[in-house]
């Protein structure tokens, strides 16, 4: 039940949260461009992962797919609110972050430990979260994660 609660409120707010807050330029690339990046490289990676998972680039949120395939954190909706406490020890703030920390929060106490490791381990790597992935789509995905201190949790 609160899963759904989480997932209601993310699709209620995407559209809104995009238009009024996401000044990004959206990087009209698709998958099918994605996977015929070099094997090694973010772009290829970022393919297989929407491909993985049945998903589409979302015009201006591309960069959330990137996190995940850099820290390699899972797309369930603990995952996903892991995702928004890494960002936040990252040094990452935006409204829909604190927003998705105040409600997983409020909904999952009893990962709050989870919630504060992951928030460790956003501390530990560089800063990242600003970054221009679009122009990053070439380079290595192994180099970048260990330029940026990131240890993804497949490894």
């Amino acid at each position: 039940m609160r899963a759904f609660i989480l997932e209601t409120i993310y699709e209620w707010s995407k559209k809104p949260y995009k238009k009024w807050f996401k000044k990004e330029i959206p990087w009209d690339i698709s998958i099918k461009q994605l996977i015929y990046y070099p094997k090694n490289s973010l772009g290829f990676h970022l393919g297989c992962f929407l491909l993985k998972h049945d998903f589409t680039p979302q015009p201006k949120l591309e960069n959330h797919d990137v996190f995940h395939v850099l820290t390699g954190i899972g797309i369930s909706v603990s995952e996903e609110i892991s995702m928004q406490f890494y960002l936040l020890g990252n040094g990452k703030r935006s409204i829909y972050l604190f927003s998705v920390i105040l409600l997983g929060s409020l909904l999952y106490p009893d990962k709050l430990k989870t919630f504060k490791s992951f928030y460790i381990k956003g501390r530990k790597a560089h800063p990242f979260h600003q970054l221009n992935y679009k122009n990053l789509l070439y380079q290595p995905l192994k180099e970048l994660q260990t330029t940026l201190s990131i240890i993804p949790l497949w490894k």
